[in-house]
């Protein structure tokens, strides 16, 4: 398999077009996400992309660059791009990105929370970069389905091949740290544990809080981006591998 992305890197326009994660990640913001919580849900992801070891990572590979989409959803129908794909490649696309977020002001949005629309959302934005070589949708909020399709019922057939769907759940209210607050944010961590993640290695980031989102968000991002290192070390270990 290296010997293949070797040869494909080295062909005329291959580099340039390779690509070797998309990542679609979706925001709620539906009528449970006030304003403050909602600028600090924008602004923790910006500060997430921009820590010291999520851009060694964006940064490692920059012939075959992560590319992300950032979209809000709340209703069935309510679901609006605000950072279209984006090859990160240099610190200037990821500041455009960043600009974008801290910038975006809350606009209209159903009060309801229709994950299923949201991730089927997302499986379209996806199939956009159907050549990148992992397809990641993340799924962000603060609350059950209450309309439109369940998530549960979105199966195998409706889900496309090879996209990994992980999630983040956010506990809601004040920090005190008091023993309903837990029980709300692990229900609602089993609630995405058995009905929204899917595909090998799926997994569900908690933030107690919104106040807790970016510190949240960056180790999802660590956790999830791929990173396919293909320098002259790898490539001697496949030509020699008795070193």
């Amino acid at each position: 398999m290296i010997r293949v992305l070797l040869f494909l890197l080295f062909l005329p326009g291959f580099a340039q077009a390779a690509c070797r994660q998309a990542l679609a990640l979706g925001l709620d913001v539906s009528g449970s996400v006030d304003a403050a919580e909602y600028r600090l849900q924008l602004d923790g992801l910006a500060t997430a992309l921009n820590s010291p070891d999520v851009r060694n990572v964006l940064f490692t590979q920059p012939d075959a660059p992560v590319q992300v989409l950032v979209y809000e959803w709340s209703g069935p129908s309510d679901q609006t791009i605000i950072v279209p794909w984006t090859p990160i490649v240099t610190p200037v696309d990821l500041a455009q990105i960043t600009s974008v977020l801290r910038g975006q002001p809350r606009g209209a949005a159903a009060p309801t929370t229709a994950i299923g629309s949201a991730m089927l959302a997302g499986f379209t934005f996806l199939e956009e970069r159907a050549a990148c070589w992992k397809r990641t949708l993340d799924l962000s909020g603060d609350g059950q389905t209450n309309t439109g399709p369940r998530p549960q019922d979105i199966g195998d057939t409706r889900t496309p091949a090879g996209v990994i769907v992980n999630g983040l759940v956010v506990g809601t209210g004040d920090q005190r740290g008091d023993d309903e607050r837990f029980a709300d944010v692990k229900e609602l961590s089993s609630y995405y544990q058995s009905y929204v993640i899917r595909g090998p290695g799926s997994f569900v980031e908690v933030a107690l809080g919104f106040e807790d989102y970016a510190a949240a968000m960056e180790r999802k991002l660590l956790r999830e981006l791929a990173s396919l290192i293909m320098g002259d070390a790898t490539f001697e270990r496949d030509q020699n591998p008795a070193n």
